[in-house]
Protein backbone atom coordinates (compact mmCIF):
# COMPACT_ATOMS: atom_id res chain seq x y z
CA UNK A 1 0.00 0.00 0.00
CA UNK A 2 1.08 3.53 -0.66
CA UNK A 3 0.68 6.74 1.26
CA UNK A 4 1.09 10.42 0.53
CA UNK A 5 3.85 10.43 3.19
CA UNK A 6 2.65 13.71 4.69
CA UNK A 7 0.30 14.67 7.49
CA UNK A 8 -1.10 18.07 8.47
CA UNK A 9 1.33 19.78 10.86
CA UNK A 10 0.98 23.51 10.15
CA UNK A 11 -0.45 24.29 13.59
CA UNK A 12 2.49 22.52 15.19
CA UNK A 13 4.86 24.59 13.06
CA UNK A 14 3.28 27.84 14.20
CA UNK A 15 3.95 26.84 17.81
CA UNK A 16 7.38 25.50 16.90
CA UNK A 17 8.51 28.78 15.34
CA UNK A 18 7.79 30.59 18.57
CA UNK A 19 10.48 28.51 20.28
CA UNK A 20 13.07 27.85 17.57
CA UNK A 21 15.03 30.22 15.34
CA UNK A 22 14.25 30.81 11.70
CA UNK A 23 15.71 32.92 8.96
CA UNK A 24 14.23 34.23 5.76
CA UNK A 25 15.50 32.64 2.57
CA UNK A 26 15.12 33.34 -1.13
CA UNK A 27 16.61 32.34 -4.48
CA UNK A 28 20.06 33.56 -3.46
CA UNK A 29 20.43 30.89 -0.78
CA UNK A 30 22.67 27.98 -1.72
CA UNK A 31 21.54 24.43 -1.05
CA UNK A 32 24.61 23.69 1.07
CA UNK A 33 23.80 26.64 3.34
CA UNK A 34 20.14 25.66 3.59
CA UNK A 35 21.04 22.09 4.43
CA UNK A 36 23.53 23.17 7.09
CA UNK A 37 21.02 25.51 8.75
CA UNK A 38 18.20 22.95 8.64
CA UNK A 39 20.39 20.24 10.15
CA UNK A 40 21.28 22.64 12.97
CA UNK A 41 17.59 23.20 13.76
CA UNK A 42 17.06 26.52 12.01
CA UNK A 43 13.91 26.84 9.92
CA UNK A 44 13.93 28.68 6.60
CA UNK A 45 10.97 30.93 5.79
CA UNK A 46 10.94 31.15 2.00
CA UNK A 47 10.38 34.57 0.42
CA UNK A 48 11.57 33.88 -3.11
CA UNK A 49 10.13 32.23 -6.21
CA UNK A 50 7.89 29.22 -5.45
CA UNK A 51 9.53 27.06 -8.11
CA UNK A 52 12.90 28.08 -6.71
CA UNK A 53 11.81 26.70 -3.35
CA UNK A 54 10.99 23.39 -5.02
CA UNK A 55 14.43 23.27 -6.58
CA UNK A 56 16.06 24.05 -3.25
CA UNK A 57 14.06 21.29 -1.55
CA UNK A 58 15.24 18.75 -4.13
CA UNK A 59 18.84 19.88 -3.68
CA UNK A 60 18.55 19.61 0.11
CA UNK A 61 17.08 16.13 -0.29
CA UNK A 62 20.12 15.03 -2.30
CA UNK A 63 22.39 16.26 0.49
CA UNK A 64 20.44 14.39 3.16
CA UNK A 65 21.05 11.11 1.31
CA UNK A 66 19.64 7.66 1.96
CA UNK A 67 21.59 6.89 5.12
CA UNK A 68 23.41 3.67 6.09
CA UNK A 69 22.06 0.19 5.56
CA UNK A 70 22.80 -3.35 6.73
CA UNK A 71 22.69 -6.88 5.27
CA UNK A 72 20.52 -7.90 8.24
CA UNK A 73 16.86 -7.31 7.25
CA UNK A 74 15.69 -6.17 10.68
CA UNK A 75 18.62 -3.81 11.13
CA UNK A 76 18.20 -2.49 7.58
CA UNK A 77 14.56 -1.73 8.39
CA UNK A 78 15.49 0.11 11.59
CA UNK A 79 18.19 2.13 9.84
CA UNK A 80 15.79 3.05 7.05
CA UNK A 81 13.17 4.23 9.56
CA UNK A 82 15.79 6.32 11.34
CA UNK A 83 17.01 7.82 8.05
CA UNK A 84 13.46 8.67 6.95
CA UNK A 85 12.77 10.41 10.27
CA UNK A 86 16.00 12.42 9.95
CA UNK A 87 15.15 13.31 6.36
CA UNK A 88 11.71 14.55 7.39
CA UNK A 89 13.14 16.68 10.21
CA UNK A 90 15.64 18.38 7.91
CA UNK A 91 13.42 18.91 4.87
CA UNK A 92 10.47 20.11 6.93
CA UNK A 93 12.56 23.13 7.96
CA UNK A 94 11.86 24.80 4.61
CA UNK A 95 8.63 26.70 5.30
CA UNK A 96 6.02 28.43 3.16
CA UNK A 97 3.56 30.99 4.50
CA UNK A 98 -0.13 30.49 3.85
CA UNK A 99 -2.20 33.67 4.02
CA UNK A 100 -5.44 33.83 5.94
CA UNK A 101 -7.32 32.59 2.86
CA UNK A 102 -4.93 29.68 2.09
CA UNK A 103 -3.16 31.55 -0.70
CA UNK A 104 0.61 31.63 -1.23
CA UNK A 105 1.89 35.11 -2.04
CA UNK A 106 5.01 34.05 -3.92
CA UNK A 107 6.01 34.36 -7.55
CA UNK A 108 4.82 31.45 -9.70
CA UNK A 109 2.95 29.90 -6.79
CA UNK A 110 -0.01 27.65 -7.70
CA UNK A 111 -3.51 28.22 -6.39
CA UNK A 112 -3.56 25.89 -3.40
CA UNK A 113 -6.76 27.09 -1.74
CA UNK A 114 -8.93 24.13 -2.67
CA UNK A 115 -6.24 21.60 -1.80
CA UNK A 116 -5.51 23.23 1.56
CA UNK A 117 -9.19 23.46 2.41
CA UNK A 118 -9.53 19.72 1.75
CA UNK A 119 -6.52 18.94 3.96
CA UNK A 120 -6.76 21.55 6.71
CA UNK A 121 -10.36 22.72 6.66
CA UNK A 122 -11.44 26.37 6.52
CA UNK A 123 -8.59 28.84 7.09
CA UNK A 124 -8.28 30.24 10.59
CA UNK A 125 -5.50 32.73 9.90
CA UNK A 126 -2.00 32.84 8.44
CA UNK A 127 0.08 29.71 8.96
CA UNK A 128 3.52 28.34 8.21
CA UNK A 129 3.70 24.92 6.56
CA UNK A 130 6.68 22.88 5.37
CA UNK A 131 6.98 23.07 1.60
CA UNK A 132 7.35 19.29 1.58
CA UNK A 133 3.99 18.98 3.31
CA UNK A 134 2.34 21.51 1.01
CA UNK A 135 3.50 19.59 -2.05
CA UNK A 136 1.96 16.48 -0.49
CA UNK A 137 -1.30 18.36 0.05
CA UNK A 138 -1.33 19.40 -3.63
CA UNK A 139 -0.52 15.89 -4.85
CA UNK A 140 -3.10 14.30 -2.59
CA UNK A 141 -5.79 16.66 -3.86
CA UNK A 142 -5.02 15.66 -7.43
CA UNK A 143 -5.43 12.01 -6.41
CA UNK A 144 -8.74 12.85 -4.80
CA UNK A 145 -9.99 14.58 -7.94
CA UNK A 146 -8.73 11.96 -10.36
CA UNK A 147 -9.29 8.85 -8.24
CA UNK A 148 -7.49 5.51 -8.29
CA UNK A 149 -8.64 2.83 -10.71
CA UNK A 150 -9.55 -0.41 -8.90
CA UNK A 151 -9.80 -3.29 -11.41
CA UNK A 152 -11.78 -5.47 -9.00
CA UNK A 153 -14.47 -2.78 -8.91
CA UNK A 154 -14.23 -1.65 -12.49
CA UNK A 155 -14.36 1.86 -11.07
CA UNK A 156 -12.29 4.49 -9.31
CA UNK A 157 -12.12 5.28 -5.61
CA UNK A 158 -11.15 8.74 -4.46
CA UNK A 159 -8.74 8.89 -1.50
CA UNK A 160 -8.98 11.91 0.78
CA UNK A 161 -5.92 13.56 2.27
CA UNK A 162 -4.50 11.48 5.10
CA UNK A 163 -6.20 8.26 3.94
CA UNK A 164 -4.36 5.40 2.29
CA UNK A 165 -4.88 4.98 -1.45
CA UNK A 166 -5.41 1.42 -2.76
CA UNK A 167 -2.56 1.61 -5.25
CA UNK A 168 -1.63 -2.01 -4.58
CA UNK A 169 -4.31 -4.17 -6.16
CA UNK A 170 -3.30 -7.62 -4.94
CA UNK A 171 -4.96 -7.39 -1.54
CA UNK A 172 -8.16 -6.06 -3.12
CA UNK A 173 -8.12 -8.87 -5.68
CA UNK A 174 -7.89 -11.45 -2.88
CA UNK A 175 -11.08 -10.11 -1.28
CA UNK A 176 -12.76 -10.09 -4.69
CA UNK A 177 -11.86 -13.75 -5.37
CA UNK A 178 -12.13 -15.50 -1.99
CA UNK A 179 -15.14 -17.84 -1.63
CA UNK A 180 -17.81 -16.24 0.51
CA UNK A 181 -18.94 -18.04 3.68
CA UNK A 182 -21.84 -20.46 3.17
CA UNK A 183 -24.16 -18.25 5.23
CA UNK A 184 -23.51 -15.35 2.86
CA UNK A 185 -23.91 -17.47 -0.27
CA UNK A 186 -27.26 -18.80 0.93
CA UNK A 187 -28.76 -15.36 1.49
CA UNK A 188 -26.39 -12.56 0.42
CA UNK A 189 -28.98 -9.80 0.66
CA UNK A 190 -29.60 -10.64 4.32
CA UNK A 191 -25.90 -10.97 5.17
CA UNK A 192 -23.85 -8.49 7.17
CA UNK A 193 -20.11 -7.86 6.84
CA UNK A 194 -17.73 -5.72 8.87
CA UNK A 195 -14.74 -4.06 7.18
CA UNK A 196 -12.33 -3.16 9.98
CA UNK A 197 -9.94 -0.32 9.16
CA UNK A 198 -11.95 0.59 6.08
CA UNK A 199 -9.77 3.49 4.85
CA UNK A 200 -11.16 4.54 1.46
CA UNK A 201 -13.90 1.93 1.82
CA UNK A 202 -12.55 -0.06 -1.14
CA UNK A 203 -12.98 -3.48 0.48
CA UNK A 204 -16.46 -2.59 1.71
CA UNK A 205 -17.33 -1.65 -1.87
CA UNK A 206 -15.94 -4.93 -3.21
CA UNK A 207 -18.09 -6.88 -0.74
CA UNK A 208 -21.15 -4.85 -1.70
CA UNK A 209 -20.51 -5.52 -5.38
CA UNK A 210 -20.29 -9.23 -4.52
CA UNK A 211 -23.83 -9.04 -3.18
CA UNK A 212 -23.38 -8.67 0.58
CA UNK A 213 -26.49 -6.81 1.74
CA UNK A 214 -25.05 -4.68 4.54
CA UNK A 215 -21.50 -3.64 5.28
CA UNK A 216 -20.23 -1.59 8.21
CA UNK A 217 -16.81 -0.01 7.70
CA UNK A 218 -14.90 1.06 10.80
CA UNK A 219 -11.79 3.18 11.30
CA UNK A 220 -10.05 5.16 14.04
CA UNK A 221 -9.29 7.92 11.54
CA UNK A 222 -12.23 10.36 11.15
CA UNK A 223 -10.94 11.33 7.71
CA UNK A 224 -11.23 7.70 6.61
CA UNK A 225 -14.87 7.50 7.69
CA UNK A 226 -15.73 10.58 5.64
CA UNK A 227 -13.72 9.22 2.71
CA UNK A 228 -15.42 5.80 2.81
CA UNK A 229 -18.85 7.43 2.92
CA UNK A 230 -17.92 9.66 -0.04
CA UNK A 231 -16.77 6.68 -2.11
CA UNK A 232 -19.88 4.69 -1.23
CA UNK A 233 -22.00 7.57 -2.55
CA UNK A 234 -19.93 7.86 -5.73
CA UNK A 235 -20.38 4.13 -6.37
CA UNK A 236 -24.10 4.16 -5.60
CA UNK A 237 -23.59 1.91 -2.56
CA UNK A 238 -24.36 4.35 0.25
CA UNK A 239 -27.62 2.54 1.01
CA UNK A 240 -25.67 -0.61 1.90
CA UNK A 241 -22.43 0.73 3.37
CA UNK A 242 -22.35 2.61 6.67
CA UNK A 243 -19.42 3.61 8.88
CA UNK A 244 -18.62 3.61 12.59
CA UNK A 245 -15.60 4.78 14.61
CA UNK A 246 -13.31 2.34 16.40
CA UNK A 247 -12.39 -1.26 15.62
CA UNK A 248 -15.52 -3.41 15.98
CA UNK A 249 -19.02 -2.00 15.61
CA UNK A 250 -21.83 -3.37 17.83
CA UNK A 251 -23.41 -6.68 16.88
CA UNK A 252 -22.33 -9.71 14.87
CA UNK A 253 -21.60 -10.35 11.23
CA UNK A 254 -21.44 -13.23 8.77
CA UNK A 255 -18.08 -11.98 7.53
CA UNK A 256 -15.45 -9.77 9.17
CA UNK A 257 -12.64 -8.52 6.94
CA UNK A 258 -9.52 -6.90 8.35
CA UNK A 259 -6.49 -5.61 6.46
CA UNK A 260 -4.38 -4.31 9.37
CA UNK A 261 -1.11 -2.39 9.06
CA UNK A 262 1.48 -4.88 7.96
CA UNK A 263 4.48 -3.85 10.06
CA UNK A 264 4.66 -4.01 13.88
CA UNK A 265 6.43 -0.70 14.36
CA UNK A 266 5.57 2.58 16.06
CA UNK A 267 3.99 5.17 13.74
CA UNK A 268 5.57 8.62 13.85
CA UNK A 269 2.72 10.44 12.06
CA UNK A 270 -1.01 9.97 11.72
CA UNK A 271 -0.86 8.58 8.19
CA UNK A 272 1.66 5.95 9.27
CA UNK A 273 -1.12 4.31 11.27
CA UNK A 274 -1.96 2.65 7.96
CA UNK A 275 1.54 1.12 7.75
CA UNK A 276 2.75 0.55 11.31
CA UNK A 277 0.78 -1.25 14.01
CA UNK A 278 2.70 -0.81 17.27
CA UNK A 279 2.84 -4.10 19.13
CA UNK A 280 0.47 -5.57 16.53
CA UNK A 281 -2.39 -3.88 18.40
CA UNK A 282 -4.93 -3.89 15.57
CA UNK A 283 -4.03 -7.42 14.51
CA UNK A 284 -4.41 -8.66 18.06
CA UNK A 285 -7.65 -6.73 18.57
CA UNK A 286 -9.16 -8.17 15.41
CA UNK A 287 -8.26 -11.74 16.34
CA UNK A 288 -9.25 -11.42 20.00
CA UNK A 289 -12.68 -10.01 19.20
CA UNK A 290 -13.55 -12.14 16.18
CA UNK A 291 -15.32 -15.08 17.82
CA UNK A 292 -17.72 -12.88 19.77
CA UNK A 293 -18.56 -10.81 16.67
CA UNK A 294 -19.29 -13.69 14.27
CA UNK A 295 -22.69 -15.18 13.58
CA UNK A 296 -22.90 -19.00 13.48
CA UNK A 297 -21.14 -20.23 10.35
CA UNK A 298 -19.39 -16.87 9.85
CA UNK A 299 -15.76 -16.28 8.90
CA UNK A 300 -13.05 -13.74 9.50
CA UNK A 301 -10.75 -12.77 6.64
CA UNK A 302 -7.32 -11.55 7.66
CA UNK A 303 -5.57 -9.88 4.72
CA UNK A 304 -1.91 -9.58 5.62
CA UNK A 305 1.47 -9.32 3.95
CA UNK A 306 4.34 -11.40 5.29
CA UNK A 307 6.72 -8.44 4.90
CA UNK A 308 7.13 -8.33 8.69
CA UNK A 309 8.29 -11.95 8.56
CA UNK A 310 10.68 -11.25 5.69
CA UNK A 311 12.14 -8.39 7.76
CA UNK A 312 12.33 -10.64 10.85
CA UNK A 313 10.01 -8.39 12.82
CA UNK A 314 7.50 -11.18 13.43
CA UNK A 315 7.56 -14.95 12.88
CA UNK A 316 4.91 -17.15 11.29
CA UNK A 317 4.71 -19.12 14.54
CA UNK A 318 3.88 -15.91 16.43
CA UNK A 319 1.06 -15.14 14.00
CA UNK A 320 -0.37 -18.65 14.21
CA UNK A 321 -0.06 -18.52 18.00
CA UNK A 322 -2.25 -15.41 18.07
CA UNK A 323 -4.83 -17.20 15.91
CA UNK A 324 -4.86 -20.22 18.21
CA UNK A 325 -5.02 -18.13 21.40
CA UNK A 326 -8.08 -16.34 20.01
CA UNK A 327 -9.92 -19.67 19.66
CA UNK A 328 -9.68 -19.69 15.88
CA UNK A 329 -8.58 -22.12 13.21
CA UNK A 330 -7.32 -21.52 9.68
CA UNK A 331 -9.93 -22.87 7.26
CA UNK A 332 -7.97 -21.85 4.17
CA UNK A 333 -5.37 -19.44 2.87
CA UNK A 334 -5.00 -17.70 -0.48
CA UNK A 335 -1.66 -16.19 -1.51
CA UNK A 336 -0.55 -13.69 -4.11
CA UNK A 337 2.87 -12.28 -4.98
CA UNK A 338 3.37 -8.51 -5.16
CA UNK A 339 3.11 -6.66 -8.44
CA UNK A 340 4.05 -3.20 -7.17
CA UNK A 341 7.12 -1.32 -8.37
CA UNK A 342 8.99 -1.51 -5.06
CA UNK A 343 9.31 -5.27 -5.44
CA UNK A 344 11.38 -4.61 -8.57
CA UNK A 345 13.47 -1.70 -7.25
CA UNK A 346 16.92 -3.18 -6.68
CA UNK A 347 18.17 0.14 -5.25
CA UNK A 348 15.76 -0.17 -2.30
CA UNK A 349 17.70 -1.27 0.83
CA UNK A 350 14.74 -3.56 1.61
CA UNK A 351 14.58 -4.99 -1.91
CA UNK A 352 15.27 -8.61 -0.93
CA UNK A 353 12.42 -8.62 1.59
CA UNK A 354 10.02 -6.85 -0.77
CA UNK A 355 10.84 -9.19 -3.65
CA UNK A 356 10.11 -12.22 -1.44
CA UNK A 357 6.90 -10.76 -0.02
CA UNK A 358 3.61 -12.66 -0.20
CA UNK A 359 0.20 -11.23 0.63
CA UNK A 360 -2.29 -13.73 2.05
CA UNK A 361 -5.98 -13.87 2.82
CA UNK A 362 -6.45 -16.12 5.85
CA UNK A 363 -9.96 -17.55 6.20
CA UNK A 364 -10.54 -17.94 9.93
CA UNK A 365 -13.34 -19.76 11.74
CA UNK A 366 -14.06 -20.36 15.43
CA UNK A 367 -12.29 -23.49 16.61
CA UNK A 368 -15.03 -26.01 17.46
Amino acid sequence: MESHDHTPTHEAHEAHEARHPFVTADDRMRAATAHRLARAGTSLLWRGDFQGARRLLRAMDRRVGAGPTSPDPAQAFRLRRRARAHRARVLNRLLIELADDHTVALRRAPDVREACHAAYGPPTGPALVPLRELLGVIGAHQWRLKGVEVPALGARVHPHYGVFAPTRSEYVDLVARAPLPATVRRSPAAATAFDLGTGTGVLAAVLARRGVGRIVGTDINPRALVCAEDNARRLGLDGRITTAPGLYPPGRADLVVCNPPWLPGRPTAALELGVYDEGGGMLRGFLAGLVEHLRPGGEGWLVLSDLAEQLRLRTRDELLGLVETAGLRVADRMDVRPGHRRARDVSDPLHAARAAETTSLWRLSPDP
